[in-house]
């Protein structure tokens, strides 16, 4: 048995469901941008599961970059302070992108993000999140492809961390609070 099992209070998605959702992201994803060459941008550090997932289930051909940015530290809100840790490295200009992100808290890191690769001039930018926490939204937000909604949790699993731990838990679960309080 894994003991961070143990720090987990209740699971709230596991694998198996983790996993059908994904298959039903990329079937819409292939038929939306069939005949495209998107670029997906996964984010870092937490999204990278969830990217290596998703692509596998397009059926067309993509690129793939990364973004790394900060905006917890340890902590577990976020601070609502974006620092670029990692760019891109892939020309966007003209290009249709793919924002893969792992959780939407606030929306504020995601929104930052949306402003930066506008920058770039894309031809068009679409978000592709796992879990929002609509509770939790500090700003209006919208996203193009969801996977699940949730309460407002700590969560851990599938590539989301607590102090680096816990992102290679194969569901999302929900952490106990004496674990980070």
């Amino acid at each position: 048995m894994n003991s961070m099992n143990c720090d987990i209070s209740a699971v709230l998605f596991d694998e198996h469901k983790i996993q059908a959702r994904i298959k039903e992201i990329g079937c819409r994803i292939s038929e939306e941008y069939k005949g495209k060459n998107p670029v997906f941008i996964g984010i870092l550090k937490g999204g990278f599961v969830f990217l290596s997932d998703l692509i596998r289930s397009i059926s067309i051909p993509i690129e793939i970059d990364f973004l790394a940015v900060s905006s917890y530290g340890a902590g577990t809100v976020s601070s609502g302070a974006v620092k670029i840790k990692k760019d891109i490295d892939i020309d966007i200009t003209n290009r249709d992108i793919i924002i893969v992100e792992d959780i939407v808290d606030s929306g504020l890191t995601l929104q930052y993000i949306r402003d930066y690769l506008e920058k770039h001039d894309p031809a068009s930018v679409k978000i592709c999140v796992l879990l929002d926490k609509p509770e939790a939204h500090k700003i209006e937000v919208s996203y193009d492809f969801v996977g699940f909604n949730i309460s407002n949790e700590f969560v851990v699993g599938y590539g989301l961390d607590f102090a680096e731990r816990y992102r290679n838990l194969p569901y999302i679960g929900i952490l106990k609070e004496e674990m980070y309080s």
